[in-house]
Formats: C-alpha cells, sequence, structure tokens
C-alpha cells in the first residue's frame, strides 16, 4: 500500500477523491473520510473513522467541542506562541508497547515534539506545535491508532476517573463462554462413546462454536483493535501475535467442525482469552495498589514567599498555595502556578516547559504560565489556582532536559519490548514449518502456544516496577528523583562533587557580622528591596537579618551569578557581592566568607558570614571515602580550609575560588578522563555543573531552589543519609538484573514447552499473566526489604 492510497480501498488517494475543503478529502471508492495535516503532503493524511458516506458535517461533529476555545484552554496545561501542552487520559494503556507507541508519536507527526507517558495514571503529556496542529488533530490522531482519549466535558476536565467497567463485562462473558465449553468439551476429553453422544456431538460442538463467537467478537476486541491499528500505523506492537493466536485457533477450530473432522479447540480458545483478561485485570489492580506517583504533598520540600494582607512575608511550602494568594517571585525562580503579574517588570523564560530558550516581556495585568523563569529581579502575582505538584514533575521530568543522560537499562527493556514481537513470530513460524512437516496435527498447538507463552511482558515490567517502588520509597525518606533512569545513573557514579555555601552549611545556623561605614536608612532600604529579588542563600541569609524597610520597587536589577548583584532605584545605585564586582581594591584578605557593599560607586562596607557545618558531615565523608572519589568545590575564598580539614577525610580535595564555569568544566574534564560525577549543590550558582554532572542533585531548605537542571532533590535534614541512598540505587539495579534472569528463564522453559509441542495453548495462556505477577510481586517484596533499611 502506498503512502498516498485509502487505508481501506487501496484506491490512489490522489486521484480518487473527492475534495471537500483545504482540510479534508473523501475517498471516491470507500468513501471514508480523511483529514489533511498539511494540504500540500497528503503522505500525512490520517482516518478519522466516519461512516460510508459521512460529510463535512460529521468530520465537524466527532471533535467539533475542541473548536471551542475556552474548552481548548481548559484542557491545556500551557499556551504561548505556537507550543501548546495537554494531558490526555488514556484509558487503554496496558503494556509496555503502548508506552513505546504513546512517546514516539512525533514519528507520527513532527509538529509534536514530546510526549511522555504516566503509566500508574494512564495519561500521557504531550507538547505540540499548533501552529499547523491543532488539539482536534491530536485526539483524533490517538484515536486513529487505539488510543483514544477521555475527555470530560461536563467540567472541562480531563482525565477525570469515571467506572470503566468493559474489562468486567468482557472478562464475565470469557469465563461464562469457557465453563460452558469446557462442559460440553467433557465427552471429547473422556472418549466417552454411546448412541447419545455420538447422536448430538455435533449439537455440542456448534454449541461450542456459538458460545465463542461472543469471545472472539465481544471479549477480544481490544486485541483485535489494537493489533489492526498498530499494523496500519506500521508499528508492530505485542498485541499482534496475541490478535494471530487467537485468529488461527478460532478459523482452524471452526474449519474442523464444518467439515465434520474434528471438535477443533473452543476450549482453549475461550480458556486463552479469559486468563489473558484474567491477568489483564490483575495487573490493573496491581498497578492501582501500587500507585509510584508521588504525592504532592510529600514532595519536595519547595518554599515560596507568600505576602500576607498586612504586607508581611512569609514562607510556605507550594502546596499550601491557594487561589487569590498573593506571592513574591524573585529572579531565577521558577513561577509555581498560573497566575497574573500584579508589580514588577516580567521577563520570563519558558525554556523549562517548552525546551526552547527564549524571553517573554509581560506586563501588569499579564498572565503568566506555571514552569515560567523570571529573570529580571522580583515580581507579584495573584494566583489563579492551587499548584497540581504532578504538573510540576511533570515538568521536571521534561525531555529536554536529560538529552545528555541516556540510560542503557532503559534502551534495554525499549529493544526488548520493540523487537521481541518479530523474534516470537519467527520462532512461531520455523516452528510450525518443522511441525508441519513431522506431525502436522501439533503444527497448530505449537504455533499458538508460543505466541501465548513467550509475552514480553514480565521482561517490561521489570525495570518499571523495580525503579517505580524505588522511588516512591526515596520519596517519602525525602530524596525526590525527578525520574526512575536517575536510580540508574546514581549507581554507576565514581566520583562525587560538593559545592560549600547552602550545601554542607546550614544557612539557617550562620552568623552574620558587619564591618564598615554604616548604612544609612535610605541605603539600608535600598539593601533589602535588593537582596529581596535575590533566591543566593547568601542573599536569603543577610536578607533575613536586616531591619524592617518598606520594600521599594526597583528600577533595574540584574543578578551576576558568582559575581554579585547590582540595582538601581531614581539616582541611587547598589552593589553587593565580591570585592572586585563593588569596585573595592585594598586589601581585603580574610578567612571567612564575606559580601561586599557599594552604593553609588562609593564602598560601605563588608558582611562577613560564619559557617555552620550541617550535623553528620564526617561520618558521611568518612563513609563515602571508600568507594568514590570526593572534591569540594566552593565559589568562596579558603578561609574554611582548616575547619574542613578537620572535618574531612585527607583525601578529599579542596579547591576555592570556583567560578560557576570553573565548576562545570572542572566536571567536564574529568568526565573525559572517565568519571561518572555526582554533582551536589544549592540549585542556583551550581546550575551550570549540575546540568554537566552525571547526577545532579540540589540541596533544599525549604527555598524555592527547584530545577529541572538538578536530577534530584535532597531535603537537607537528610543531608547525612546520602550514603545509604547511594547503596538503595544499586541494589536496585541487581534486583532488575535478577528479574531479567528470571523472566528469561521463564521464556527459555516456557519456550521449550511450546516448541516441543508439549504445552496446550490453555495452560500457556494461565502462565502468561502468572509471569508478569510473579515478577512484580518478586520486585515489589525486595525493594520493600531494602527500603526498610533506611532510618
Amino acid at each position: 500500500m502506498g503512502n498516498n492510497t485509502c487505508f481501506h480501498c487501496g484506491l490512489d488517494a490522489t486521484s480518487s477523491t473527492i475534495i471537500f475543503d483545504d482540510k479534508s478529502f473523501c475517498c471516491n471508492g470507500c468513501k471514508t473520510v480523511y483529514e489533511i495535516f498539511s494540504a500540500n503532503d497528503l503522505t500525512c493524511y490520517y482516518d478519522l473513522q466516519y461512516a460510508p458516506g459521512a460529510t463535512p458535517k460529521d468530520i465537524a461533529g466527532k471533535y467539533n467541542f475542541l473548536d471551542n476555545a475556552k474548552i481548548v484552554e481548559q484542557l491545556l496545561e500551557f499556551n504561548s506562541d505556537n507550543t501548546q501542552i495537554v494531558t490526555l487520559y488514556i484509558p487503554h494503556i496496558h503494556c509496555s508497547s503502548c508506552i513505546w507507541i504513546l512517546e514516539n508519536l512525533n514519528k507520527l507527526n513532527p509538529a509534536i515534539s514530546t510526549s511522555i507517558v504516566n503509566f500508574g495514571k494512564k495519561n500521557v503529556r504531550i507538547t505540540f506545535n499548533n501552529k499547523s496542529f491543532t488539539l482536534k488533530n491530536l485526539v483524533a490522531l490517538l484515536s486513529s491508532i487505539g488510543y483514544e482519549p477521555f475527555i470530560s466535558l461536563d467540567d472541562y476536565s480531563v482525565g477525570k476517573k469515571h467506572v470503566d467497567r468493559s474489562l468486567i463485562y468482557k472478562l464475565g462473558i470469557a469465563g461464562f463462554a469457557f465453563g460452558n465449553v469446557m462442559f460440553l468439551s467433557f465427552p471429547e476429553y473422556f472418549q466417552v462413546g454411546g448412541f447419545w453422544i455420538e447422536k448430538y456431538k455435533h449439537l455440542f460442538r456448534w454449541l461450542m462454536f456459538f458460545f465463542s463467537l461472543p469471545v472472539v467478537f465481544y471479549s477480544t476486541q481490544d486485541y483485535f483493535i489494537s493489533a489492526f491499528k498498530g499494523l496500519r500505523s506500521k508499528i508492530l506492537n505485542i498485541d499482534v501475535p496475541i490478535a494471530l493466536g487467537v485468529l488461527v485457533l478460532f478459523i482452524r477450530s471452526t474449519t474442523e467442525i464444518i467439515f465434520d473432522v474434528g471438535s477443533g479447540f473452543f476450549d482453549s480458545l475461550t480458556g486463552l482469552i479469559f486468563f489473558l483478561l484474567l491477568g489483564k485485570f490483575f495487573q490493573q489492580k496491581t498497578y492501582t495498589f501500587l500507585s509510584f506517583e508521588r504525592d504532592y504533598k510529600s514532595y519536595f520540600p519547595i518554599g515560596i514567599t507568600k505576602i500576607t494582607a498586612e504586607g508581611t512575608e512569609e514562607s510556605i511550602q507550594v502546596y499550601d498555595i491557594k487561589k487569590g494568594d498573593r506571592l513574591l517571585i524573585r529572579n531565577e525562580e521558577l513561577i509555581p502556578v498560573d497566575c497574573i503579574l500584579i508589580k514588577g517588570t516580567a521577563r520570563i523564560d519558558y525554556s523549562f516547559v517548552t525546551g526552547e530558550s527564549k524571553m517573554v516581556s509581560k506586563q501588569s495585568g499579564d498572565k503568566l504560565f506555571a514552569g515560567g523563569k523570571q529573570l529580571d529581579g522580583s515580581i507579584e502575582v495573584d494566583v489563579l489556582k492551587s499548584v497540581e505538584q504532578s504538573y510540576l514533575t511533570q515538568l521536571w521530568s521534561n525531555d529536554v532536559f536529560k538529552k545528555d543522560k541516556a540510560l542503557s537499562f532503559t534502551n534495554i527493556t525499549n529493544s526488548i519490548s520493540k523487537r521481541f514481537t518479530i523474534a516470537i513470530l519467527l520462532i512461531a513460524l520455523t516452528a510450525t514449518s518443522f511441525w508441519l512437516l513431522t506431525d502436522s496435527g501439533k503444527a497448530l498447538n505449537v504455533f499458538t502456544s508460543v505466541l501465548i507463552i513467550a509475552c514480553p511482558c514480565a521482561i517490561a515490567l521489570s525495570a518499571p516496577f523495580t525503579f517505580g517502588n524505588i522511588l516512591r520509597i526515596l520519596g517519602k525518606k525525602k530524596f525526590y528523583l525527578k525520574n526512575a533512569s536517575v536510580i540508574e545513573q546514581l549507581s554507576k557514579i565514581n566520583t562525587i562533587i560538593f559545592d560549600k555555601t547552602g550545601t554542607i552549611t546550614a544557612n539557617k545556623e550562620t552568623s552574620i557580622s558587619y564591618e564598615g561605614i554604616d548604612l544609612s536608612f535610605d541605603e539600608e532600604t535600598l539593601l533589602k528591596s535588593t537582596l529581596r529579588g535575590s533566591n543566593h542563600p547568601l542573599s536569603r541569609s543577610l536578607y533575613s537579618i536586616l531591619n524592617k524597610h518598606d520594600i521599594l520597587t526597583l528600577d533595574t536589577y540584574e543578578e551576576f551569578l558568582g559575581k554579585g548583584i547590582e540595582a538601581k532605584y531614581k539616582e541611587h545605585n547598589i552593589k553587593i557581592g565580591s570585592a572586585p564586582f563593588v569596585g573595592h581594591t585594598s586589601d581585603t584578605t580574610t578567612l571567612n566568607t564575606t559580601v561586599h557593599v557599594s552604593t553609588n560607586n562609593k564602598y560601605k562596607g563588608r558582611f562577613t558570614f560564619y559557617n555552620a557545618y550541617r550535623k553528620g558531615i564526617s561520618q558521611l565523608f568518612n563513609a563515602l571515602k571508600k568507594e568514590y572519589d570526593l572534591v569540594i568545590l566552593s565559589g568562596d575564598n579558603a578561609g574554611e580550609k582548616d575547619n574542613l580539614t578537620k572535618l574531612l577525610p585527607t583525601k578529599t580535595k579542596l579547591l576555592f575560588n570556583q567560578k560557576p564555569e570553573d565548576k562545570l568544566e572542572y566536571i567536564k574534564y574529568h568526565q573525559n578522563e572517565g568519571a561518572n560525577v555526582l554533582m551536589i549543590g544549592d540549585g542556583l550558582n551550581d546550575a551550570g555543573a549540575l546540568a554537566q554532572s552525571n547526577v545532579g542533585i540540589a540541596i533544599s531548605e525549604n527555598v524555592n531552589v527547584f530545577s529541572p537542571a538538578c536530577d534530584a532533590i535532597l531535603d537537607a535534614s537528610k543531608f547525612k543519609q546520602l550514603y545509604n541512598y547511594i547503596k538503595i540505587s544499586k541494589s536496585a539495579i541487581k534486583i532488575i538484573k535478577w528479574s531479567f534472569v528470571l523472566s528469561f528463564i521463564y521464556n527459555i522453559i516456557g519456550l521449550y514447552f511450546a516448541v516441543t509441542g508439549q504445552l496446550a495453548p490453555v495452560v500457556a495462556a494461565i502462565l502468561m499473566p502468572l509471569s508478569s505477577i510473579s515478577i512484580v510481586a518478586f520486585t515489589t517484596i525486595a525493594t520493600n526489604i531494602i527500603g526498610r533499611k533506611l532510618n
């Protein structure tokens, strides 16, 4: 079938069509209606699956509600410029093949940039360009490949939970038919003879045939639809061999009773479908019970500054944000919720959402979307709706931020799920050909048994369930990983690099003293207003000790990473940061961390910080030194070297006066030398180093350090548990390897009995779901055992 042929009748769509408009056409042969992605490219059309004789009015009626801008606005998570993001609930997601298909939608249409599946919730988050591809097109495309989304229009919400009893109905019909067919087959099983049995055996056989009809054409329809749509879209999914096996059994059995050469295999057929659906039912129950979605109320301890009705500022966790709250968004902070800009100048970078680094300027009254990053000082916003932490989780897991951190185990699983079907079909055809030549009576049983017993679900479930359960366990222990793939990378590291300020030091216990010319009231007000816009740990510590002042709306604000901050208000100018940055060239040698201040190009003085190190730091480093190379990379001077030398193991490397770019280059150099680097920083100045490292962990003390540049967020109170978390990641890899071994052993043994003709299809159908459930049970029990070892 060529690229421009009708899917249904095979006629050339370019020469035998009825053109309705520039967006749709109808095949002149079978009257099937299609919609075109591009008016000049008929290779991109897809079947809208309307009945023969459909009209453009019918097309509009199918997904017409998605032409309503108000409805679309409610469905979309993000809508700016030409980029739209939507999360759709797909009830038909049921195996690893579904995940692979839905995460490769960009191969079906280039307007789709990314698609990420949440298997537990059965939804897919899709980013697409709406300039040439609308939400209506997207929904129709999903429907055409067998994954029609469920969209509730009662409240314009996607993914609304509804009771879907179709699987129970199909399972009930299959079970009823299986029991009756088995009962009718007893005389055949035990070779019971006699006049009455011989006289009515044809009736029994036809009854078995009629009992099998609703099973084949109703209970099994999902497998056939999925296989057909997969093949039509040139995708070979796991439902293809299952549908083929069912079809072969049904045709062979029907042929036998029509020509009176046997009773067929209706017992095996109905039993096969019953046990397939039973396994699917138990898997769904298992997925529901083992929900790996991290509860947003126990998620990473990110804080945001709320401005109360009295005008005071208080730090709250993001899940406490409510509609109508007024929030302060500092420089370099992410916007956690959809909101309206109230005060300040907003220059928003939505690259965390779209993957495209493009600044957007917004004025007071404009809508800002969650996930945008403020790049021009502080702003105040009014919250439109409460935060949904799962949205931030999806943002954090965006493929844009893990391009250079590909994982071999994930690739192995994907490779197996994509190639397994082809291999099994070849084995089935080869074995069947052999038995046709030697014992044709066994050929059918061999063919169907191979197709059923060698389902790759057990192999494909090993990694997701192990990683998923580890994610849940670590999340409860306040170590929050971006996604499951981070666990594998964490197990491979051999070098650990720590930032100092805000990482191994505790900001809340830092003491600060001032030396220099006393600041006037106006200068201190300007200083406090400037510090208010910064998210740097030193800025936050200094801001918290200054006296309360009326906050000024700055005319300009600019933060130079690794150097300092510069701001202007009317004719006043202020610089805060390192001595060279503020223009102070006199001898200022000190052994402690300092922040210098100048106003209107006149040096005023310096704030000296006396650090307090986190509890348990010595024990942690002594445990890590046995297996890893340890490095401290600090942007501060060497004033704390003596204290660190006493606290840390002798082999720990200490490097000071490191700029953000120096840290990044240091990591890159050692990676080129073969090191797998774990970087632990504060998430702001260390963003480049965190992104460059194999695994980047941001330490959080209830401040908004959230950044897709990091791969994990560690609650500061659990800093001393880092070594145990790394050990768990290594244990997870061992569990996956053992589950892979168990899966392969099962498949090898099962295939041996299937190929040699010693395994009945109904037995194979029982063993297939049992293998998947056993793998899930093994990985769940094993991960829970190692999880109990954590404090």
